[in-house]
């Protein structure tokens, strides 16, 4: 199972991570805002992530980090 973190201070919410994943297991929160002011993208379901990294390739300022 791979593990996918995120810097969610740094997100600005783009949600191009969310269109990437293949798995459909990324969201923007839509109960929490960053430090910026930003509503960050979270995991919806670790378990289901196949570890292909498309979410951290995607990402514009590279808060996102996959460990397989």
């Amino acid at each position: 199972m791979a593990k996918v973190t995120f810097k969610t201070d740094l997100c600005k919410g783009c949600g191009l991570c969310v269109s990437a994943c293949p798995k459909h297991i990324l969201a923007i929160a839509r109960d929490q805002i960053n430090q910026k002011g930003y509503s960050p993208a979270v995991m919806t379901n670790q378990e289901e992530c196949i570890g292909c990294a498309f979410c951290a390739t995607m990402c514009p300022d590279c808060i996102i980090t996959v460990e397989k």
